[in-house]
């Protein structure tokens, strides 16, 4: 999204002698109209990285194997005839990304189940065993002229971990890794990204061994050289996220970056915690992408059609991710069309109407700029206003706290501030505040740290003042501030929630709680994978439980568990599963019992189907252990259906 459109230019002196504020020509008159440009602090980005900064938010496209499985990590052994779309159109996604406001898409060419999207010759795990073009198909190749078609970017993610081929954990498996790199390098023109996937080593298919392979994933893969491997067939492409890549994860899936949230780390492998925040002065300029699903799972699943979030709740991601200072790679899962789902388009054009009409209009156009100290001519204060993140006003080497001061034209109203740092010379603002003179008086509207790339600021309300300054109240170098800019919110038009477009998925909303071990179990029916059911960990002496009415006699299938996908320190979801029905909500019978497959780590829906559909009025699911030794059991949400789910 171009949300910097500004281009009013006027001289710093102007300003002065329009205001009377404040006096700066005898400091411009010292330093001189040819004053040189402050030098870097710390850490700065490599060229590659300071264009990644502007690209702001871009799309996931998760859609291999596992939309035809309804799974979200498969494991590996799964018949290819499944991969057939039947309406594939890629003009279609592209489409759609771009009417949220998407520059990019960055496609999963292949995911943890080692199904690979393109015609590789690598492994018979591919699209050409597919029924798909008659097997002449090419997922990648498609995307790719679709994102030129549309002026978009086209990156590509390759998952490290391949759950299908023989010889994964071995060296073969590496030559075998670096050959599917080199085709995704070499045969779709250039990539703005190339993603890499922490999940690595465990159970899996393995050519037929069906064994348990753990790895040392940084001695393995020998990340430095992957990395090489990418920049020398894409120099321009960023390459996410072990330590010595460009781009580093944010440490949740849920979009959410740290506030602050500072783009340096130090030079020691990546800390989940750590990387959230960032560090201060870290040596290394690794910043961070947020990543997050438009729907709980990173796949297509009809019974998620319901939990689409809103554009509303898009408004807020973008609060807390591009408006932090970070890129947003919102993720969007097409159907098994092989198209964005109808439901998710109607959100993205609704954001992204929003969006587009918020920042079509900078409201600091026109506004004199004027500051407490100036460098020079070539840094004046109006830079700031000209639309362009390669000029910036700056101050004296000695001068760390300055304040750079905005005169608006009368009525000037707005709610959004958003202000940048030139990050070519690093992060130099420590701490800032914001402050508007109304009635004659200065109000303090926020004070932060961290500007960074950009800096959002949004008011509860609007407001109109007559001036609205930048103070700079600790830096560790003279500020290099290359955009202030104004803007008055538009809120995204409502976009009603549906069921599911898949009538087998029942509205899970009408039932209701009958009994629980815990308080707010009413959590696990609002379609809202944020809100959450929280109880002390189970045991088998004292397991955990919940009975639902589901409204009348239905011919259930089986359930579906939504885990908690917010990173929680001291909770987790549940181990395994005791699944009972009932007509009348006291005979009952158990139907199924078991493990959830991988749901600690994954944080994955789990849908467990029973032997056969059965008639129920009443629910009652039993969990006698959390999938992690943590103190709290944690479950977002609980569904059901009316046939087995996971078959086309």
């Amino acid at each position: 999204m171009d949300v910097s459109r500004r281009r009013f230019l006027a001289s710093s002196a102007v300003a002065t002698a329009a205001t009377g504020a404040i006096a700066v020509a005898p400091v411009q008159a010292a330093i001189g109209a040819q004053a040189t440009a402050p030098k870097p602090y710390g850490a700065v980005p490599s060229a590659r990285q300071w264009r990644w900064h502007g690209h702001e938010a871009y799309a996931f496209v998760h859609f291999a194997m596992n939309t035809f499985t309804d799974k979200e990590w498969g494991y590996g052994d799964e018949d290819p005839k499944l991969f057939d779309p039947t309406d594939f159109d890629a003009d279609q996604i592209v489409a759609a990304a771009k009417t949220g406001g998407m520059r990019g898409i960055i496609l999963t060419a292949k995911h943890h189940d080692g199904f690979c999207l393109w015609q590789t010759q690598t492994t018979a795990h591919s699209i050409r065993n597919s029924p798909y073009k008659q097997g002449k198909g090419d997922i990648v190749a498609d995307v790719a002229a679709a994102c030129r078609r549309a002026g978009m970017m086209f990156g590509v993610y390759l998952s490290p971990w391949d759950r299908n081929h023989a010889e994964y954990g071995r060296p073969a498996y590496l030559d075998c890794y670096r050959q599917q790199l080199t085709e995704l390098c070499t045969r779709y023109g250039k990539l703005f990204e190339v993603w890499f996937d922490g999940a690595n080593g465990g159970d899996g298919y393995y050519g037929g061994a069906r064994e348990t392979r753990h790895i040392d994933a940084p001695k393995y893969y020998d990340w430095p050289a992957i990395v090489k491997l990418v920049h020398e067939l894409q120099p321009d492409a960023c390459t996410f996220d072990p330590l010595g890549a460009d781009i580093r994860w944010v440490g949740n899936e849920d979009g959410v970056a740290g506030d602050p949230c500072w783009p340096t780390m130090p030079n020691k492998p990546y800390d989940q915690t750590l990387g959230n925040s960032g560090l201060r002065g870290g040596e290394l300029w690794w910043p961070t992408e947020t990543n997050v699903s438009i729907r709980p799972g990173w796949f297509y699943h009809a019974d998620e059609d319901a939990k689409v979030k809103s554009p509303e709740r898009l408004v807020r991601l973008f609060d807390e991710s591009i408006a932090r200072g970070t890129n947003l790679n919102l993720n969007l899962p097409p159907d098994r069309r092989g198209r964005i789902a109808d439901q998710d388009v109607r959100v993205l054009k609704s954001f992204g109407d929003a969006m587009r009409a918020t920042f079509a209009r900078d409201l600091a156009k026109g506004a004199l700029a004027h500051a407490s100290a100036t460098r020079g001519s070539s840094f004046a204060p109006a830079l700031v206003l000209d639309g362009n993140r390669e000029t910036y006003w700056s101050s004296p080497d000695a001068d760390l706290t300055p304040t750079l001061t905005l005169d608006l034209a009368p009525g000037t109203r707005f709610d959004l501030i958003r202000i940048g740092e030139y990050l070519p010379l690093g992060v130099r603002v420590t701490r800032f505040a914001i402050e508007a003179q109304m009635n004659g008086d200065w109000k303090r509207l926020a004070e932060k740290e961290c500007i960074g790339a950009q800096r959002i600021i949004r008011l509860p309300e609007p407001i109109a003042p007559r001036r609205i300054r930048l103070v700079v109240l600790d830096g560790t170098a003279c500020p290099a501030i290359n955009q202030f800019s104004l803007y008055a919110s538009v809120r995204p038009a409502a976009v009603p929630a549906i069921v599911s477009s898949d009538p087998s998925v029942i509205d899970a909303s009408r039932w209701r709680v009958m009994a629980a071990t815990a308080p707010g179990a009413e959590a696990v029916l609002d379609n809202d994978s944020a809100t959450i059911w929280l109880q002390p960990s189970p045991t088998a002496a004292r397991p955990a439980h919940i009975t639902l009415d589901l409204g009348a006699q239905l011919d259930l299938a089986g359930f579906s568990l939504t885990p908690a996908r917010q990173v929680m320190q001291d909770a987790a979801p549940p181990k395994g599963y005791i699944a009972e029905t009932s007509l009348d909500g006291k005979d009952w019978t158990r139907r199924t019992a078991g493990e959830f497959g991988n749901i600690a780590y994954a944080l994955a829906t789990q849908r467990i189907a029973f032997p056969a559909a059965v008639p129920a009025r009443y629910l009652r699911l039993t969990f006698e252990a959390s999938a992690l030794p943590k103190t709290t059991l944690a479950i977002a949400g609980i569904g059901g259906f009316l046939k087995p789910r996971g078959r086309p």
